[in-house]
């Protein structure tokens, strides 16, 4: 046993959320230890489905733009019915709504490898692979965790490392959880499901397949460069659970679609799925994220994306605790985060019943529904904006008032920075701490504001003036000026105007108010945040 190293943030799990987590920590320069039990990252693509929301999560230090470089910029999911037929083609709301493709086709191993490489190149990173958690307790005074370290398989001989906060992002089978002793409540499904990663293949859409007929329901996706992933649900006696289905099985899958040879086989296997969110995301300094925390089942393109929305929510509440100005923020991580992922994994799961199923009889009823909804207009956008999709709003934890926007995620338009006036994403002029939106205000509301007893030296907020309509602005003033370069600022803020609205650095709306309601925000946030000594924040 040697003695105990320290380290603000120790991530336990090198997949896709324990990297992106710890490149969104060391970004904001909080140095990170990540341990990973297997030798080197997955060379199987598991995930293989990034939302817009995730893109924009990697958007910080330029991530978001080396992963475009291994995606299809993807159109959605098309449905088809009983027969084969097309139903819909659901593309999501306005296309770069969030200032990213839709949905997005990649290999996981390639995600894995850049986010690697970018982790690995960074000062602040001690990246240690082949390595393994032993052990976990919260020190005695409070101030963190002491972790047991070893190389992977080895005899006893722990390297203790202690920890401000332990990042649990080790998957389905988390070490971290278990060591905790939390469980997780939910249901575990029995059908088997064939999944195959093949090369060669000539389907060339940008989008997603989900053929609804029930004798054989399947998932097919194709990918760049000729990969493509088809899932197949298996009958009796076709495959078990964690085996290898034999190729001429595969080979007789297929065959409607494609010819088959075995070297164009890069991953078959046949698994089953759960629908199982863990009973707590904390145990003192530990911290719960992705599928050590929620699993679902894969019909919405959802699990990776979840836990890059956790490592999004997670990682600046880290920061601000770490740094001392925030020393309950991590109160809010579960309050804003387990809502919407318990509604996601029940959606997930509701989603396989319906467009998966093999009651011919429900098939029936699904295609009669979705054909009839396609006939008026509310119905059709309903189904091919995705309007059925669990909507992700904080309700609780760090938002104020019940304005309609509070709470929900900031869309990222175009929009147009003095003095150049050249296009711009809304998030690179945001900045990554909280910024403060003043859409279409007076400097008479702005001056309300410096005598509204607001918290600025623990919230660090960038000021900006916002422009709506087909209006210039100004370069040289107190604040950065931006106006709508795509109408996306009108669609998004105009319900805001007259008002301050406060966005937080994960980019959802905190609160919405009038210049009459500083003084009653400034103080509920004061209250919640609370200084590292647990005295109000200062006015």
């Amino acid at each position: 046993m040697t003695a105990a190293r320290r380290a603000p943030v120790l991530v336990v799990g090198g997949g896709p959320v324990g990297l992106t987590a710890a490149n969104l920590l060391v970004a904001r320069g909080v140095p990170v230890v990540l341990v990973e039990r297997n030798a080197a990252t997955s060379d199987e693509a598991k995930a293989i489905s990034l939302d817009d929301e995730s893109l924009r999560a990697l958007q910080p230090g330029g991530l978001a733009q080396r992963v475009l470089d291994i995606v299809v910029p993807g159109t959605g999911t098309r449905y088809y019915d009983r027969r084969g037929r097309p139903l819909f083609h659901a593309r999501g709301p306005r296309p770069y709504r969030l200032g990213h493709p839709f949905k997005n086709q990649f290999a996981q191993p390639e995600l894995e490898k850049i986010l690697l490489d970018e982790l690995k190149s960074h000062p602040l990173a001690d990246v240690r692979f082949a390595t393994e958690l032993r052990t976990v307790q919260e020190r005695a005074d409070g101030s963190g965790v002491t972790a047991g370290l070893a190389a992977t398989g080895s005899e006893p001989g722990t390297e203790l490392l202690d920890a401000s906060w332990l990042l649990a992002c080790d998957g389905a089978r988390s070490s971290v959880r278990e060591l905790c002793g939390i469980g997780m409540t939910g249901t575990s499904h029995q059908q088997v499901w064939l999944v195959a990663d093949l090369t060669g293949d000539r389907h060339d859409e940008r989008y997603g397949m989900h053929r609804g007929t029930p004798d054989r329901p399947t998932v097919i996706v194709p990918g760049r460069g000729g990969r493509c992933r088809y899932e197949f649900l298996l009958h009796p006696g076709e495959g078990e659970k964690g085996t290898t289905p034999g190729f001429e099985t595969l080979r007789r899958l297929v065959a409607p679609y494609r010819t088959l040879d075995e070297d164009q086989v890069e991953r078959c296997t046949a698994y089953t799925f759960n629908a199982v969110v863990a009973d707590r995301w904390r145990r003192g300094h530990v911290l719960l994220l992705g599928d050590a925390a929620h699993m679902m089942p894969p019909f919405a393109g959802q699990g990776l994306n979840s836990g890059i929305r956790d490592a999004a929510n997670l990682v600046w509440k880290v920061e601000q605790v770490w740094r001392g100005t925030a020393a309950s923020l991590l109160d809010t991580y579960e309050a804003e985060r387990r809502p919407h992922a318990t509604a996601v994994v029940n959606y997930s799961e509701r989603l396989g019943e319906v467009v998966m199923t093999t009651s011919r009889a429900r098939a029936l009823v699904r295609d009669l529904t979705v054909r009839a909804l396609l006939r008026v207009p509310a119905g059709r956008d309903y189904l091919t904006e995705m309007r059925f999709r669990p909507v992700a709003r904080h309700r609780a934890g760090l938002v104020v008032g019940d304005h309609p926007l509070t709470g929900t995620l900031l869309p990222q338009p175009l929009v147009l920075v003095p003095p150049s006036l050249r296009p711009r994403p809304l998030d690179d002029v945001l900045g990554e701490s909280y910024a403060l939106l003043g859409v279409d205000v007076t400097e008479a509301d702005w001056a309300r504001f410096d005598t509204g007893h607001w918290p600025d030296s623990a919230l660090d907020v960038r000021r900006v003036d916002v422009l709506l309509g087909d209006r210039l602005p100004s370069a040289g003033g107190r604040r950065t000026a931006v106006a709508d370069a795509d109408r996306g600022l009108e669609e998004a803020l105009g319900a805001a105007r007259n008002r301050f609205v406060l966005v937080k650095p994960d980019r959802y709306i905190a609160a919405v108010m009038g210049p009459d309601d500083i003084p009653a925000v400034a103080a509920v946030l004061r209250r919640g945040l609370r200084a590292a000594d647990g005295e109000d924040l200062p006015d």
